[in-house]
């Protein structure tokens, strides 16, 4: 993939599903929507180089509408992106109660120090899944082992607490593999119709609560990174 030369953009950078210590975390790309105006978005993701990039214009009556890139693809939506931004408008002193994505309305609320975001799993990216019994076995994979499609590997580390060592590799989205993927998260938490809690990457953290009616909520911790101009 060429990735397009820089046309000075500015934009901010956070890390979503640190641990409780501010670490790890998967960095997210946010751009005002009204600083790119005449910027090509899918461009901006491709150069920032995050999994993915969001544009996100101001809000209206508690309410933000955005965008989601991977560096290759628009997504309609993503769950990091999704719990990232909430976070960061938040910390803008502009919360919302619901950001638009393409899929839909995702709900935002705020809760035991975590923002929880509310989606259902269909509007997940596809996600083939891969559980292991072995730890050594999920820690030896690496991108190589995985040429095309989206992959989650899994395995429970205490299945009665609902609690889960996860790794995502995306090459059909443009990502080697992902420290934290919240699309991924909702998806599992559908299939196995439970609340789990997920350590994906190096020490990433994810919680989820199932819901019975088909609706998943998601939530995680989010720590401001810096800007950077791409």
């Amino acid at each position: 993939m060429t990735v397009p030369e820089s046309d000075g953009t500015q934009i901010e950078v956070v890390r979503v599903f640190t641990d409780a210590a501010g670490r790890y975390g998967n960095p997210l790309g946010i751009a005002r929507a009204t600083d790119v105006i005449d910027v090509d978005h899918q461009a901006l993701a491709a150069r920032a180089g995050y999994a993915e990039t969001v544009v996100v214009e101001d809000p209206i009556d508690d309410r933000a509408r955005m965008r989601i890139y991977t560096p290759a693809v628009e997504l309609p939506f993503a769950g990091h992106p999704s719990v990232g931004a909430a976070w960061w408008l938040n910390a803008q002193l502009t919360p919302v109660t619901v950001i638009e994505v393409p899929a839909g309305p995702v709900a935002v609320e705020a809760a035991d120090g975590l923002i929880w975001v509310r989606a259902r799993a269909e509007w997940t990216p596809k996600f083939e899944f891969h559980q292991f019994d072995d730890a050594e076995e999920l820690a030896a994979l690496g991108p190589a082992d995985f040429t095309a499609g989206a992959h989650y590997a899994w395995m429970y580390t205490n299945e009665p607490r609902g609690a889960v060592r996860a790794r995502m590799f995306a090459p059909a989205r443009g990502i080697a593999e992902d420290e934290a993927t919240g699309g991924a998260a909702i998806a599992l938490t559908a299939l196995l119709r439970r609340s789990i809690n997920i350590t994906q990457g190096q020490g990433s953290q994810m919680f989820t609560a199932w819901d019975s009616e088909g609706w998943v909520r998601l939530g995680g911790r989010t720590v401001a990174d810096h800007p950077v101009v791409i």
